[in-house]
């Protein structure tokens, strides 16, 4: 066994026990299921078919940015809790003092149109958590829910780090840096393009053994047979976009492509860029709430709960 292997058995071992003694000092263990979703209709469907949160952001196809203020008061108005990610562009998480402006500035606006969290992250060049920019991002986020009133969410606000830690040189020392800055949760595949990739690494139990008070959330390409596997390992919360795609029948730009009409689709974009977009599907999103309530029935060998219609 090398030891590599050793530490991540060691880890897992670690989170297990800990997940154990939690289980037996706070009753039944609850695992959140989270949906990323880009609109309205999105959340709605999120809501019904029994998330516990959203995570709201635009652009999926690029990992997300921040979402428009429009937006965000619509989706607020749903009554599901929202989590609303804080990234100004695509690309890197390195960011320099212009971006983190603008990313406070967006802080705040989501935080007034009622977000129950914000979704932050941010890289040095080496690849280190850049941990001034966390926490001005937390600092941001804090000082504006406390100035927020009550019906709008007063000062309870939590604050996720985001999959920004998967791209750290060290993803398990970026997970145990963030207690520290008053960061609630952390989003994360361990370090893998896909969490199941980050379990069977022993990335993802590390980071879980190494989170202390904060915690972890698997998401990245987390399909419905990982779930059980990823609630063993330990984890608080279960993220996914659970989408499917809405698509027009042709490609922009492509010769001879058309409309249903026959009339030719004038790329707005990249080349080979398309009509399609993300939608929330109902049927995965429950698929993935039984999925999570059964992992958790089966790790503590008990009957898994009805869920409770939720009106959309």
């Amino acid at each position: 066994m090398s030891d590599r292997t050793r530490t991540s058995s060691s880890a897992a071992a670690t989170a297990a026990a800990a997940v154990a003694g939690n289980a037996a000092t706070s009753g039944p263990r609850r695992v959140a299921l989270e949906i990323a979703v880009t609109s309205l209709a999105g959340a709605r469907t999120a809501l019904a078919e029994g998330a516990d949160r959203v995570e709201l952001c635009t652009a999926l196809e690029i990992g997300g940015v921040t979402p428009s203020q429009g937006l965000t008061e619509a989706v607020v108005t749903t009554g599901v809790p929202v989590h609303a990610l804080v990234r100004a562009r695509g690309g890197d998480f390195v960011y320099d003092d212009t971006d983190l402006a603008v990313m406070e500035r967006e802080v705040r606006t989501l935080v007034a149109a009622g977000v129950a969290g914000v979704v932050v992250g941010a890289l040095r060049a080496d690849g280190s958590l850049d941990v001034d920019a966390v926490a001005r991002l937390v600092s941001a986020a804090r000082d504006a829910a406390g100035a927020r009133p009550a019906e709008l969410g007063g000062p309870r606000l939590d604050v996720t780090v985001h999959r920004a830690v998967d791209r750290a040189a060290s993803p398990v020392d970026a997970v145990a840096a963030l207690a520290a800055l008053g960061v609630d949760r952390v989003l994360t595949s361990g370090g893998a393009s896909r969490a199941r990739d980050g379990l069977a690494s022993g990335v993802l139990p590390d980071m879980v053994a190494a989170a202390g008070g904060v915690e972890v959330m698997a998401g990245g390409g987390v399909r419905l047979d990982d779930v059980t596997a990823l609630v063993e390992a330990g984890v608080a919360a279960v993220h996914l976009s659970a989408s499917t795609t809405a698509a027009t029948t042709a490609a922009a730009g492509t010769p001879g492509a058309g409309d249903e009409n026959g009339r030719s689709l004038v790329s707005l974009g990249s080349a080979g860029a398309t009509d399609s977009y993300a939608v929330t599907d109902a049927s995965v999103v429950r698929a993935a709430r039984a999925a999570v309530d059964a992992a958790v029935a089966v790790a503590r060998d008990v009957a898994p709960r009805t869920p409770t219609p939720r009106a959309p």
